[in-house]
């Protein structure tokens, strides 16, 4: 038998969650058949996994040390070299500039050196992150980019940040704003609704104007920062976060994104790749807005985290709305 007592790191998350983390390499049958059997106990009676612990909750584990331990490993942690800049840091989050080309999490085994691999080194080396002392906690990134997109990325430190975070996020507390080249004028600020499906066979989206099974609703602001012979530099908020939202909303209203491989148009993609070497997007998370003021991360109230554009699309930038020649693509 052994008791663990939850304290305010673990707090405030179900307890099935708690278990598959601190089990970490049992399955959930596994879990579920001792919370079933009353071999896991919280605070003396039976539990169902779907409580929200608290910090001085006892969980007691009618179970072996064998039995625990083999399904108990210590996280591996693998060597990551750096390749994002950080805004902003303090011991709760991290703010981070990830570089295009990047992927924030894995998508197949044989991807390394992610964001998150390289997050993670970075905290162990600093040792704000020790895996032998945490034993269901892991440093995680709260707002994906895809690939190919670059931009401000937003970590947690430790659980109660992470957990605050996605709540402020889930009830758009926090902005997030990005800057993109569109063939197209958009002259006057603009709000788009749409409907978001994705295939997961081909990862591509598609935007419709009415609701289907399936789609989700989706709303994406725009606004004009220059308008020139035919092109238009945007700031976009991205008021709901699906997967592809900004390239292939604006796709359906007409404007592509410039270097967009997917959503976008390969003669201009073209053009743009012969003069200015663009093997990606235009598109990139260069602001965020923190209006959450409750909970553990309320002393960042009213603050902006800003980014700049990387060289390629500040030369683009420059050359196509900041200068006095004609630029005509």
């Amino acid at each position: 038998m052994k008791e663990l007592k939850i304290t305010s790191k673990e707090q405030n998350q179900r307890l099935d969650k708690f278990l598959e983390k601190y089990f970490n390499t049992a399955p959930k049958s596994f879990i579920y058949k001792m919370l079933r059997k009353k071999r896991i106990k919280c605070n003396g009676k039976k539990a169902s996994g779907s409580e929200i612990i608290q910090d001085g909750d006892t969980l007691t584990m009618y179970l072996s040390e064998e039995t625990m331990d083999s399904f108990m490993s210590e996280k591996p942690i693998t060597e990551a070299e750096r390749h994002f800049g950080i805004i902003y840091e303090d011991e709760n989050i991290l703010v981070v500039s990830k570089p295009a080309g990047l992927l924030v999490h894995p998508e197949k085994s044989t991807d390394k050196n992610t964001l998150i691999d390289q997050i993670i080194y970075y905290l162990y080396e600093k040792g704000e992150y020790i895996p032998s002392k945490e034993s269901s906690f892991t440093p995680a990134v709260c707002n994906r980019l895809d690939r190919n997109t670059g931009g401000i990325v937003l970590a947690g430190k430790n659980l109660q940040s992470v957990q605050a975070i996605n709540k402020a996020i889930a009830e758009k507390r926090i902005q997030k704003f990005y800057v993109t080249m569109v063939k197209g004028e958009i002259k006057e600020p603009a709000e788009f609704y749409g409907y978001h499906i994705k295939n997961s066979d081909s990862n591509q989206v598609k935007i419709l104007k009415k609701d289907v099974p399936g789609a989700t609703k989706i709303y994406t602001k725009v606004k004009p920062i220059k308008v020139k012979d035919n092109f238009s530099l945007l700031e976009v908020e991205l008021v709901t976060g699906k997967s592809h939202q900004i390239r292939a909303h604006l796709k359906s209203m007409g404007y592509n994104v410039i270097g967009d491989r997917k959503y976008g148009d390969e003669r201009t993609n073209r053009k743009f790749r012969e003069k200015f070497g663009l093997n990606n997007q235009f598109l990139y998370a260069y602001r965020v807005v923190w209006n959450e003021n409750e909970g553990c991360l309320s002393y960042l109230t009213g603050r902006e985290f800003f980014d700049k554009l990387p060289d390629n699309l500040e030369t683009i930038r420059r050359a196509y709305f900041f200068n006095d020649e004609s630029n005509e693509t």
